[in-house]
């Protein structure tokens, strides 16, 4: 990005190595603010006619932009009966004026970007410095206009962030391990730090995943025509492998929102040959999410053709654990769309929890109602994965890690206090709306690539009337039930009512079931002859969301084979 400034309908991206505003002085005389104000002029000539005919006075908007601003920047000296301006004649309608500008620029999402490197406006000062002080530029140089028109203090100051939402570091990566038919990425700058203003509340213009993953036999990198400035790579760790995730910038939304839950790659790590590469927002005149395996280079590519609808975040994070459960299978290991926790009682005996389930089964429902029910018992619980992680044998014995190291939850989905626990921490998108969701750090990444012990493994089963757990002795009993992948569809995607998908898993496993099955029959041999308890958690979401005495006595029967096993 070479511009100082990029500006659409719901986003604001300053370029800060571009140009860098250290002064209300330089502020108020930038390009940037000068914009700013053109466009909110123009907006208002249909929300609000009677400030529009106010500010533009028989002018032009590019007229109007100018003189106001000059008003604007005489206040910064001179007092109001100091001043001949005809704004000022009547100030109710200057702070009417100044109060809509400055929600016009609240109510976009804002970011700003910092290259590190040579060439740099602002080198050798630190992105979150340099955006912090920002954030107190704009609240302050707002608050003195402000004050200046209202001829005294303020009696409240709300410390509001002012500045953006969140800030990013980036480089061009010069060691690129890409082969020749990825050249086209090779100068798309490489994300190095996130500081994001938590909480963090963002709304989007779709807020739930439609249609499927499907593979292609050609190269989605052979149909990229992007522009690296108009791109940019979060690199991630998703459990053990290295994904670049390449977005363009009008999802940016979509892109710092990954900082809550995928551990970001070093500058070191960035050196290696990426086992995963996702395209989001590819330009490419389709309509399509596919996927596509490099065999020359061992690379799996995905790609998202660019479109309003995908701005709901479970597109760019399933997408890329797609890509990661396909390239894990590949290896010999087993996705699993669940949920895995290790739960530590008072008397010090721990046990590896693993729930599996499509959307809307009661995973994390379950686990909310366990650690509710064993406040008492429970001395730690440690997320492993909350929603996509595998088993992989070792000596004969199954073992779990995860891909995330944050949470991607339906608020509905958890008790009434939880996501208020975490808020300082969590990106919440679209709270107000059906399927809201929030994203919160969960785990370490440590612990979720670490080898954690299976003790329970049940298929959530919101579809059945009946009540808390029940053990599966025969292992092609619990292999068909998982399998099949029932339950009732809530509509957190496209599905509603009583549905099936291939091992509950859409993301990797139902695409490739021919090389799920060999694992599924492998890893279920090895369950049952490691003694873990193999079964069903009946959870009864799929009658009612409210009526939570089903899930309740679920999570008793948890907690009694917890304590007595």
């Amino acid at each position: 990005m070479k511009e100082p400034i990029y500006m659409n309908e719901q986003m604001i991206l300053l370029n800060y190595s571009a140009k860098y505003v250290r002064s209300t002085y330089e502020l108020l005389h930038s390009s940037q603010f000068m914009n700013i104000v053109e466009i909110f002029i123009e907006q208002m000539a249909k929300e609000k006619p009677d400030l529009y005919q106010y500010v533009i006075n028989g002018k032009s908007i590019r007229e109007a932009k100018v003189e106001i601003t000059r008003c604007l920047r005489m206040l910064l000296t001179l007092d109001c009966d100091e001043i001949d301006n005809y704004y000022l004649n009547d100030k109710a309608m200057l702070l009417n004026f100044i109060e809509e500008l400055y929600n016009f620029w609240k109510r976009h999402q804002r970011y700003s970007v910092t290259y590190t490197g040579s060439g740099s406006a602002v080198s050798g000062d630190s992105y979150v410095a340099l955006d912090s002080a920002f954030n107190r530029l704009v609240r302050d140089t707002y608050r003195m206009i402000e004050e200046k028109v209202l001829g005294r203090k303020n009696k409240v100051y709300r410390q509001l962030q002012s500045g953006t939402n969140a800030a990013l570091s980036v480089r061009i990566n010069q060691n690129l391990r890409l082969s020749e038919k990825y050249q086209c990425l090779r100068f798309v700058p490489m994300i190095d730090g996130v500081m994001l203003r938590t909480p963090l509340h963002l709304n989007t213009r779709s807020n739930k995943r439609t249609g499927m993953f499907t593979e292609i036999q050609e190269n989605p990198i052979l149909s990229f025509q992007g522009d690296p400035n108009e791109w940019f790579c979060f690199p991630a760790k998703i459990g053990s492998l290295l994904a670049f995730i390449y977005f363009h910038r009008d999802f940016m939304c979509s892109g710092v929102s990954l900082a809550n839950l995928f551990e970001i790659a070093t500058a070191q790590e960035c050196n290696q040959k990426p086992d995963l590469i996702c395209l989001f927002g590819n330009q490419d005149g389709k309509q399509e999410t596919t996927f596509y395996h490099d065999e020359e280079d061992d690379v799996w590519v995905g790609s998202v053709s660019y479109s309003q609808q995908i701005e709901y975040f479970g597109y760019i994070k399933k997408m890329s654990l797609t890509l990661h459960n396909l390239a894990m299978m590949s290896k010999g290991w087993l996705p699993i769309h669940g949920a895995f926790i290790n739960v530590t009682l008072q008397d010090g005996k721990r046990k590896g929890i693993m729930l599996m389930g499509d959307s809307g089964a009661g995973k994390s429902e379950s686990i909310e109602a366990l650690k509710a029910l064993g406040n008492e018992v429970i001395r730690d619980i440690e997320v492993v994965f909350d929603d996509m992680g595998t088993i992989h044998l070792e000596d004969g014995v199954p073992y779990g890690q995860g891909t995330e190291i944050g949470a991607f939850i339906r608020l509905d989905d958890l008790d009434k206090g939880t996501p208020y626990r975490d808020m300082d921490r969590s990106v919440y998108l679209n709270p107000e709306s059906a399927n809201a969701r929030v994203i919160t750090p969960a785990a370490p990444y440590e612990v979720v690539s670490s080898n954690h012990k299976i003790d329970f493994f049940a298929y959530a089963n919101n579809y059945d009337e009946a009540i808390g757990l029940r053990r599966i002795e025969d292992p092609e009993e619990s292999k068909a039930i998982c399998i099949r992948g029932q339950r009732m569809a809530l509509g957190t995607t496209q599905e509603v009512g009583l549905s099936q998908t291939y091992f509950a898993n859409p993301f990797g496993p139902m695409q490739k079931q021919e090389i799920c099955k060999p694992l599924i029959d492998k890893v279920f041999e090895a369950l049952y002859q490691n003694n873990v308890f193999v079964g069903e958690i009946f959870t009864h979401l799929g009658f009612s969301k409210e009526d939570r005495s089903g899930i309740n006595e679920a999570a008793k029967q948890l907690l009694e084979f917890i304590q007595k096993s």
